[in-house]
């Protein structure tokens, strides 16, 4: 395998304190990353990087690891702009949310959902996104669900069944009924094609009861669990996360000291969507309450077409420092360690030898212009897998 050097880093973000600077972040000044094949095999001072086959000069720009996106929704089809519209213009809105886009996806074809996974896995590439996780939940019926699994499975390891998204139309008037048949005919089908298994527990969709049959069920056939919890109101979303050993707890705008205590004591990260909160003008998450008490925080999109139609890692960076009391480098540690610890994985969103080598050059001398300077195009190159793939800005 040849090997590469990107050198003259001029600030190295490797997400291991034992490195550099000694912070979380283990930042390297005037760095370089070596690759081999697909994996980073060296890190440190760019004066003392090993010879290479081939070498790239990074022209004294920051390179941090890929961004690990650990929750969206990508599995669709339709558009809700009218709803988005009225909600931000104060106007009374009556379509059927979620349900419009499941009617939408319920009736494209597999290549035109395909299609648009692809469009919006491209569109988060160029901005930094290396590693995804995403979602059924817009099919509600046993095929429908079946097949947005296997459509996410093209483009993704991290897929995650959502059959437990909201009580499906066809039995609004029986949801024990909904959840028999999620627990059950869905969960056999979907379960080859998933790692994942979630719920939204929330009032108007699953109640602790449910989710916690939903989750049960899932584990059972192999599927490990998250959960959408506490985001509309206090509910038991988060203990029960903590209860299962959930992968994550989602969301997390609404908390009690008890929960706070409880994820801080586990293993369950609590992942913030701030793009849910900018796209509702809901209460933001409380970043600082939980990172002061211990827990493990992850940043993520929540990419869909209702609630936080972004792609964009960058921007939810610059909203968690601008308005959920996070540092920059809290926010990058989240939105890429963070993130990969919500998808309990190691090999991704740190970049130290035996890492995937997925990283972001950025058009910046620091990464904390990725909150300087928001909304501004930072991304110079993207590496995955040790190829670089995307140079949307001339890079």
């Amino acid at each position: 395998m040849t090997t590469t050097a990107i050198t003259h880093i001029s600030a190295l973000v490797t997400n291991d304190p034992s490195l550099g600077d000694a912070s979380p972040l283990g930042l390297i000044q005037d760095a370089a990353v070596v690759i081999e094949g697909d994996r980073v095999v060296w890190t440190g001072e760019s004066s003392k990087a090993p010879a290479t086959d081939n070498a790239v000069d990074a022209g004294g720009r920051a390179v941090i690891p890929g961004f690990v996106d650990s929750h969206s929704h990508l599995v669709f089809a339709g558009d809700r702009t009218q709803e988005f519209n009225a909600r931000m213009s104060g106007r009374p809105y009556s379509a059927g949310g979620i349900r419009t886009t499941v009617a939408a996806t319920r009736a494209a074809t597999d290549e035109e959902l395909s299609a648009n996974v692809a469009r919006y896995l491209a569109e988060a590439l160029r901005q930094g996104t290396t590693t995804f996780e995403t979602k059924s939940g817009y099919g509600l019926t046993v095929e429908d669900e079946a097949r947005a699994l296997r459509v996410a499975a093209r483009h993704t390891d991290e897929v995650t069944f959502l059959g437990a998204h909201i009580v499906s139309p066809d039995y609004a008037d029986d949801p024990a009924g909904y959840v028999d048949l999620v627990t059950g005919p869905m969960l056999d089908a979907c379960a080859p094609h998933a790692r994942w298994v979630d719920v939204f527990c929330e009032r108007g969709a699953f109640d602790g009861d449910q989710a916690r049959a939903i989750l049960t069920a899932g584990r059972a056939r192999g599927l490990h669990p998250r959960v959408h919890a506490n985001q509309l109101g206090h509910g038991p979303g988060v203990q029960l996360a903590v209860e299962l050993d959930a992968a994550s707890a989602d969301h997390c705008t609404h908390l009690t000291d008890a929960d706070v205590d409880a994820l801080a004591h586990s293993a369950t990260v609590a992942t913030l969507l701030p793009g849910a909160e900018f796209s509702t003008r809901a209460p933001w998450p409380d970043a600082r309450r939980l990172l002061d008490a211990g827990a493990t925080v992850a940043l993520s999109t929540d990419c869909n077409p209702g609630s936080s139609f972004t792609s964009s890692l960058p921007f939810c960076i610059a909203l968690a420092v601008r308005d959920m009391g996070m540092t920059p480098d809290e926010a990058l540690w989240s939105a890429t360690a963070g993130g990969a610890a919500a998808l309990r994985r190691d090999d991704v969103g740190r970049l130290t030898p035996g890492a995937r080598a997925d990283l972001v050059v950025l058009d910046a001398p620091s990464h904390v212009h990725l909150a300087y300077r928001p909304g501004v195009p930072l991304v110079h190159q993207v590496w995955r897998a040790g190829e670089r793939v995307a140079a949307p800005y001339g890079g």
